[in-house]
């Protein structure tokens, strides 16, 4: 007798098994799909509103706007002279190095000035033999007409001793002139400065030979320093003398510098088609380093415009959009650009936004249309 009972009848048939199985799974699958509906039907994370303060947006207005004309060109001074020599000598001293002020009158170079001192000696000296024959003659003379006059000597020895003062006075005019010339040259043994100023280029050293026309000293005044520019020739004629210019220097980037136009040439140039015009400096006092780049602006026609800052404005497909906020939502307007003040840093609007229109002032990559906007609560201190 079998006292074990049969497992094979108490357990449950394996194709009864693998059916409940299957539709446990089915079951949890249906439900999966219609949570995943039920989820798609909630509103995505990016259609919440859009919460902004008020220093994020922008209020446009109509506001004064001037077309600019542009000119550029480099600073020149307007007082420079470059000191050259006016006799052949060599250089002795040099007594100012570059950068260094300088007063009027003050002696830069020296030129060795022995053989000029010698010859001023003997113009001197031949100067004082001749002026002493003249007063020997004029003592001749006077006492020839005494006896004239008394009848002891004729007209001929008059006539003689006359032509002799004439002669004597004649070698004393051309020792006087030998005289001057020396003394003229030995002046110009001596270099000074012809004005207060800066010494901008040292050309020489001691032991140089200077011949007449050398190179020796530059000084330029800095007070005189002006804008030599060129505007192009299709702008020239809204230029105007005495027009505010407002300008900045290559190379002192940290300063605005403000003039106004000085003198404008009355004819272009024949290769550029440019005109030239001198701009003076209102801050002479402040005026940079001559001889550098600089670019300024000409305000001409001034008249109401919109305007936005161009860091509100977004660019796609040859396209110019702004995010507008209207009705509380985000707008897309397609915008239509003017001129850009490159001062300001804003373009004028042409069409595509009015006045009081509300503007993301910085709009960033999560915008879309039609997006809620809130504004936010003003912060309490």
């Amino acid at each position: 007798m079998n006292v074990f009972p049969d497992t094979r009848r108490a357990a449950p048939p394996l194709r009864l098994m693998l059916a409940l199985c299957l539709a446990t799974a089915v079951s949890g699958c249906g439900r999966g799909l219609a949570q995943a509906r039920a989820d798609d039907t909630r509103p995505a994370a990016t259609d919440a509103a859009v919460e902004v303060a008020r220093e994020d947006v922008l209020v446009l207005h109509r506001e004064q706007s001037a077309s600019a004309t542009v000119i550029t060109g480099t600073l020149q001074p307007e007082r420079c002279a470059d000191l050259r020599a006016e006799t052949a000598a060599v250089v002795v001293q040099v007594l100012r190095e570059n950068g260094e002020r300088v007063k009027q009158g003050e002696l830069l170079v020296r030129l060795d000035d022995a053989a000029i001192r010698d010859n001023l000696a003997s113009a001197n000296a031949t100067a004082r033999v001749v002026a002493q024959a003249l007063a020997q003659t004029e003592r001749q003379l006077q006492r020839i007409e005494r006896l004239r006059g008394m009848g002891l000597a004729a007209q001929q020895e008059v006539e003689e001793v006359e032509s002799r003062r004439a002669s004597a006075q004649g070698d004393l005019a051309a020792a006087s002139a030998r005289v001057a010339q020396a003394r003229q040259q030995l002046q110009r043994t001596e270099v000074r400065a012809p004005f207060d100023g800066i010494i901008s280029e040292r050309k020489v050293s001691p032991g140089d030979t200077a011949q007449i026309g050398k190179e020796l000293v530059k000084v330029l005044d800095p007070a005189s320093v002006r804008l030599a520019g060129l505007v192009s020739a299709d702008r020239a004629a809204s230029v105007k003398v005495g027009q505010v210019v407002d300008f900045q220097v290559n190379g002192d980037d940290s300063r605005q510098f403000v003039g106004h136009v000085k003198r404008i040439d009355p004819a272009a140039s024949a290769a550029t088609r440019q005109v030239a015009l001198l701009v003076e400096f209102d801050n002479q006092g402040a005026a940079p380093v001559a001889g550098l780049y600089a670019e300024g602006h000409i305000e001409t026609d001034r008249a109401a415009a919109l305007s936005i800052n161009s860091s509100a404005l977004v660019r796609e497909d040859g396209r110019v959009y702004a995010w507008r906020v209207q009705d509380g939502a985000l707008r897309k307007a397609v915008v239509t650009l003017g001129k850009f003040d490159a001062r300001y840093g804003r373009y004028l609007v042409s069409a595509g936004l009015a006045e009081g229109d509300t503007v993301i002032r910085r709009p960033g990559a999560g915008l879309s249309e039609g997006r809620k906007v809130r504004m936010a609560a003003p912060v309490r201190l």
